[in-house]
């Protein structure tokens, strides 16, 4: 599971949250089978994500992300519920690019930044609410702060890293959201700014043993925090044979019907979890009939 940390400033103008989601990031690419850079891809936009459905008001509610940058890793999607356990995929996860000239990862050059990030909030009114922003660079966390800014008019500080063993697996992963309230002070973006780059990297803070109560408070430096909660997320598929049965009917009633006849049988693979569901040509004309 995964460890987050949310607080805010003393004055109440300075919204903080962190996550330590190496656990969730190394469950991600178990499921995926994902290489290096599509590890770190995902693993950065489930953390953000995580964060981000966090800080959902409506019980039950929940926020997807979809990134479509025209990259060789396909769109990318990730799902938080309101307590910021996520899921995800990434269309290509077999795909990898090659590095950059630093070494580091090229998630950018995975995802592209030819397209849009879309943000879909579901906090249980009759529609859900969507935004729309064009990808800044495929990073992820640049591409979030821009939405916060553009869509939301919330100044925003956002990063999230992930470091890959040589074997694949994760050996960190992690992010932080760091927002100004309406009524801040005038000096105080800059006080942060200055802080945050003081700061390091999310992957040196988490490889120097930082919690993420830790990360947040050398993140706002000499300005005080006061805790809110501290939470420990998991990735959590909600997929169930009830709801792929569901998805199935919606296909109507003709579709259905060739597939029981044609195919004699059907197989519906989660893009989530990977779970595989099966069902027979009986189960079938059973669901034909419901319509």
């Amino acid at each position: 599971m995964g460890k987050m940390s949310r607080m805010r400033s003393k004055d109440g103008f300075i919204l903080a949250s962190a996550i330590d989601s190496t656990d969730i990031a190394e469950t991600a690419r178990t499921i995926h089978k994902t290489s290096p850079t599509a590890t770190a891809a995902l693993g950065r936009a489930l953390s953000i994500a995580s964060l981000f459905g966090k800080s959902l008001k409506a019980e039950g509610g929940s926020v997807t992300l979809q990134f479509k940058g025209g990259g060789p890793g396909g769109s990318l999607v990730v799902v938080s519920d309101a307590g910021g356990n996520v899921r995800g995929y990434i269309q290509n996860p077999l795909v990898d690019v090659e590095r950059k000239e630093n070494g580091k990862l090229d998630v950018g050059g995975l995802i592209g930044s030819n397209g849009f990030l879309t943000v879909i909030k579901d906090l249980n009114l009759d529609k859900p609410y969507i935004g729309t922003v064009e990808l800044l660079s495929g990073e992820i966390a640049d591409d979030v702060a821009a939405y916060f800014v553009e869509s939301e008019q919330i100044p925003t500080a956002c990063a999230a890293g992930v470091l890959v063993n040589p074997d694949g697996s994760v050996l960190c992963s992690g992010a932080y959201l760091l927002q100004l309230m309406p009524g801040y002070g005038e000096d105080t973006p800059e006080k942060l700014e200055r802080s945050v780059l003081n700061a390091g990297t999310v992957t040196q803070m988490l490889r120097d043993g930082l919690s993420p109560e830790q990360m947040l408070e050398r993140l706002a430096g000499d300005m005080e925090l006061v805790p809110l909660e501290e939470i420990s997320p998991v990735y959590k598929c909600h997929c169930s044979k009830e709801r792929v049965q569901s998805a199935l009917i919606s296909t109507g009633k003709a579709e259905l019907t060739a597939m029981a006849e044609e195919q004699g049988e059907a197989e519906v693979t989660c893009q989530f979890c990977d779970k595989v569901y099966r069902f027979t040509k009986e189960e079938l004309i059973e669901l034909v009939n419901q319509i």
